[in-house]
């Protein structure tokens, strides 16, 4: 048994309802909530995901066999839980933010190392007073749109929420506490007498640490998320990858892609009607 929701918010109406059910080859709906979003049986994830993917305004979400209930949510930070890539803020304060957030596209394209990319930008912060991080995640770091409820209408359901970032601990801390994470993992910064050093202490955080972790938290249910290729193996590996937004290396390998919803339009993905959202 396969199942697809098929997300639409606000305009899914008996016309659009009609159209999916022709493509999908698909009885009536199972479960619907309102204007929004509607599930269905369908024979198999891959046809589903080929008979929508691509529909100007809605996002699919199909999975065979899918569980109930899951039990873990792990999640990339930059540009996935929040709408900005710290590094690339961090280097437009220090003057380099072009330099810096021309190696974090390729490296999220997956067309560098991620390791030797984060290296050489980190290498370019040297001497950035620590206090602009503090300042940087006041003025400039926003959570995108959905995530806090998303995390909320999760943990009420019981599910257990893990940050995991190839950011820093810096930014990663205090966002993964604003939003109720239950634990966060990222890289550190070394200061010295209140500066950046340009380096980073101990082992990198990259797509093999995320992917350890996830299999650290022990879970048969998970969902992981993330829009970059420093996410391709966790997302992979999850019973649940979504690419959010993603570049086309995560995208195309991925269960599945919101592409147009915000955040808490995988709760529709989940079947949680919005009655059951929290905040």
């Amino acid at each position: 048994m396969a199942i697809a929701t098929l997300i639409a918010a606000g305009r899914l109406g008996d016309s659009l309802l009609g159209a999916a059910q022709e493509r999908l080859g698909a009885d009536a709906p199972i479960w619907r909530d309102g204007a929004d979003a509607a599930r269905f049986d369908v024979a198999d994830a891959a046809s589903a995901r080929a008979a929508l993917q691509g529909w100007e305004g809605v996002d699919v979400i199909a999975l065979d066999n899918p569980p109930e209930r899951y039990d873990l949510f792990i999640a990339d930070m930059d540009s996935t839980m929040i709408g900005q890539e710290c590094i690339d803020e961090l280097g437009d304060m220090a003057g380099v933010g072009a330099r810096v957030a021309d190696i974090t596209e390729r490296a999220m394209r997956g067309e560098l190392d991620f390791n030797g990319a984060l290296r050489e930008r980190v290498a370019l912060l040297e001497g950035l007073p620590e206090e602009a991080i503090a300042r940087c995640i006041e003025e400039r770091i926003r959570p995108n749109a959905g995530a806090e409820r998303l995390l909320a209408t999760l943990k009420a359901q019981g599910v257990r929420t893990v940050l995991v970032s190839g950011g820093f601990t810096a930014f990663a801390d205090v966002i993964g506490g604003r939003l109720g994470f239950d634990r966060v993992v990222a890289n550190v910064l070394e200061i010295d007498d209140g500066r950046l050093t340009g380096k980073v202490v101990g082992e990198i955080v990259n797509a093999d640490t995320k992917l350890a972790v996830l299999k650290e938290e022990g879970a048969k249910r998970a969902i992981a998320i993330g829009d970059g290729a420093n996410d391709l193996k966790m997302v992979s590996a999850a019973r649940l990858g979504i690419a959010f937004r993603a570049k086309p290396v995560l995208a195309e390998a991925a269960h599945a892609r919101l592409d147009h919803h915000d955040l808490d339009a995988l709760l529709w993905g989940l079947g949680i009607p919005r009655t059951d959202w929290v905040g």
